[in-house]
C-alpha cells in the first residue's frame, strides 16, 4: 500500500496502530489486515492477567480466556500446519488425537498450565503461522490449493482457509469481550494507540523494544 495515498491523520497514527487494515489495498493486504486486527483485539482482551483472571467464567458457560488462548493456539497450528500443507501438529501438541493422547490436551483444558504457559502457547503459534503463511504466499497466490479436504477429493484454496480462520477469531473474540469485562471491566473495540502486550511477547500490537 502507498502510504502517501492515506489522509495525513491516518499516516500520523499508523505506526502506533499497526493492527489496522489498509484503507485501500489488495485482497491479500485486506485479508491479512483483518486477521491481524482480530488477533490483536483478542490478545488485548486476554492480556495482562494471572491464572485467576484467565479462569473467570460468565453465566452457565465454562469457557475462560485461558481456554481460548490454548484453543486458538491449536487452531493456528491446525490451519497453517495440517490444513495448509499436511504437516504434523508437532510440539507442543503431543496430546493431539493423531498422537494417541487425550483430546482434552488440545481442546480447551488448561489443567497444569500457568498464565505464562498460556500466553506463550498463543504467541508462539501465531509467530509460526505468520512464517508459514508468508512462505506460502511467496510461492503462489490465494487461489493455491491447500491440503485441507484433499483426502476427501475437495479442492480447497488458501483463500478459503484464511476466511475460516477469520470466522474462528470473530466468534471467539466476541466471547473474549464478555469474559474480559467480567474480569475487570475492560471494554472497547480496539486497544489504544501504542498498545504493547503486558504479558508474554505478543507478535501483535506495537512491538516490544
Amino acid at each position: 500500500m502507498d502510504d502517501t495515498a492515506m489522509p495525513p491523520a491516518h499516516q500520523d497514527t499508523l505506526p502506533q496502530t499497526p493492527w489496522e487494515p489498509p484503507l485501500s489495498g489488495s485482497e491479500v493486504e485486506h485479508l491479512l489486515g483483518s486477521l491481524t486486527r482480530l488477533r490483536t483485539t483478542f490478545r488485548w482482551k486476554a492480556d495482562g492477567l494471572d491464572l485467576d483472571g484467565l479462569s473467570v467464567t460468565v453465566g452457565a458457560s465454562d469457557l475462560t480466556l485461558g481456554n481460548l488462548l490454548k484453543h486458538l493456539a491449536c487452531v493456528e497450528d491446525e490451519k497453517f500446519g495440517m490444513a495448509l500443507s499436511g504437516a504434523d501438529y508437532g510440539p507442543p501438541w503431543s496430546g493431539m488425537a493423531e498422537w494417541g493422547g487425550s483430546s482434552k490436551e488440545y481442546g480447551f483444558s488448561t489443567a497444569g498450565l500457568t498464565a505464562d504457559d498460556l500466553y506463550r502457547l498463543w504467541d508462539d503459534a501465531v509467530q509460526r503461522s505468520d512464517e508459514r503463511l508468508h512462505a506460502a504466499l511467496s510461492d503462489a497466490d490465494l487461489a493455491q490449493r491447500v491440503t485441507m479436504g484433499a483426502d476427501a477429493g475437495f479442492v480447497v484454496s488458501l483463500r478459503r482457509l484464511l476466511y475460516d480462520l477469520l470466522e474462528e477469531y470473530g466468534r471467539h473474540t466476541g466471547h473474549a469481550d464478555l469474559l474480559r469485562e467480567a474480569v475487570d471491566g475492560r471494554v472497547g473495540e480496539d486497544p489504544s494507540a501504542g498498545w504493547v502486550s503486558a504479558s508474554g511477547i505478543s507478535p501483535v500490537g506495537v512491538q516490544h523494544t
